[in-house]
C-alpha cells in the first residue's frame, strides 16, 4: 500500500502534536520524580543537541565556523532553548501540566504581536484583533487570584514569559541570516547548552548527587524522552513538514498541542480539570481561529 503524500504530511503532523503536546505531562513526570528545573533542562538540551546534531552531519551537512553564524545561534539558542526550557521546568513546580498547554498556546497571539512591529507585511487587522482579545481574556480566567482553582501566579508567569520567549524566537529566525534548517536546529541547541554551562558548573556537585539519590527510574526515562523525541527527534520532523507541505500546514499544531496537552494532563496523570481552565482553552482556540482568517 502506497501512502499519498497528503497523508503522510498529515502522519509527520501528527507525530509533532502529540510529542509536543505530551511533552509538559512528562515534564510533570520529571519534577515528581525528584529532578530539579536546571536538571531537566541540562539533560533535555545536552540530549536534543545530540540527537540533532548526528543527524545533521550523517546528512553531510557541517556546522559553520564563522563567529557571525555563531553569534545568530547564540540568539537563537538562548530564546528558542535555554530560557524556555528552564522557564517551563521551573513553572511547571507548581502549575499542572494541562495548565502550562493552555498558557503556551498564546505563543502564536505573542509571535503576532511582535512580527507587526518588526516583520515587513506582517501587519494587524481585525480577526488578529479579535483573536488577540479572545486569547488574552483566556489568560485571565486562569490567572485570576480570587476563582476557585486558581493557579500559582509566579509559575503561570513564568509560563507565559516562556511562550514569549519562544514567540521572539519565531519573529528572530525571520530577521536573522538564514541557515540550513538543521544546521540552525543544532548551532542553537549547542549554544543553548554553552549557555546554561554556567550555572550547571556552579551546581554541578548537587546535580550529580539529585540524579545519583533523588531521581526515581520514572524521572530519568521522562527526561530521556525529553530530550531525545521533542528537542531531537520532533525538531527534525518539524523541518520536514516545512519543506514537505509548508509553514501553513505546520500552524495547524497550533491548534491541537493545548488540547493534547490538556486531555493528557487530566486523563492521564488526573490534574484536576477547572472550569476557568476549560473556558480559557476554548478562548484561546477560538482566537486561534480567527487569526486564520485572511482579510
Amino acid at each position: 500500500m502506497v501512502l499519498s503524500p497528503q497523508l503522510i504530511n498529515w502522519l509527520l503532523l501528527s507525530f509533532l502534536i502529540i510529542t509536543w503536546g505530551t511533552s509538559f505531562m512528562v515534564t510533570s513526570i520529571a519534577i515528581e520524580g525528584g529532578l530539579s528545573a536546571l536538571t531537566i533542562t541540562l539533560l533535555r538540551i545536552s540530549l536534543g543537541a545530540a540527537v540533532i546534531t548526528l543527524f545533521t552531519y550523517s546528512r553531510g551537512l557541517r556546522l559553520p565556523l564563522c563567529a557571525k553564524s555563531w553569534g545568530s545561534f547564540m540568539i537563537l539558542g538562548l530564546f528558542g532553548s535555554a530560557l524556555p526550557f528552564l522557564l517551563i521546568s521551573w513553572g511547571q513546580q507548581s502549575v499542572t501540566s494541562a495548565t502550562t498547554g493552555v498558557l503556551m498556546a498564546i505563543m502564536p497571539f505573542v509571535t503576532m504581536l511582535i512580527a507587526h512591529y518588526f516583520v515587513e507585511g506582517e501587519k494587524f487587522n481585525r480577526y488578529k484583533m479579535a483573536g488577540l482579545i479572545f486569547a488574552f481574556s483566556g489568560v485571565t480566567f486562569i490567572l485570576n487570584p480570587f476563582a476557585a482553582g486558581s493557579v500559582d501566579l509566579a509559575g503561570a508567569l513564568a509560563i507565559l514569559a516562556a511562550a514569549s520567549s519562544y514567540a521572539l524566537n519565531t519573529v528572530l529566525i525571520r530577521l536573522l541570516p538564514k541557515f540550513n534548517p538543521l544546521i540552525a536546529g543544532s548551532g542553537m541547541l549547542l549554544c543553548a547548552l554553552l549557555l546554561i554551562s554556567p550555572f550547571v558548573l556552579s551546581d554541578a556537585t548537587a546535580i550529580a548527587d539529585e540524579l545519583r539519590y533523588n531521581a526515581q527510574p520514572s524521572a530519568v526515562i521522562a527526561v530521556i524522552w525529553l530530550g531525545c523525541m521533542p528537542a531531537g527527534v520532533a525538531s527534525i520532523v518539524y523541518f520536514v513538514v516545512v519543506n514537505r507541505a509548508g509553514p501553513s500546514f505546520l500552524s495547524n499544531c497550533n491548534f491541537l498541542i493545548p488540547v493534547v496537552a490538556y486531555f493528557a494532563g487530566t486523563l492521564i496523570l488526573g490534574e484536576t480539570v477547572t472550569s476557568n481552565s476549560l473556558i480559557a482553552l476554548v478562548g484561546i482556540l477560538t482566537g486561534i481561529g480567527l487569526t486564520r482568517v485572511v482579510r
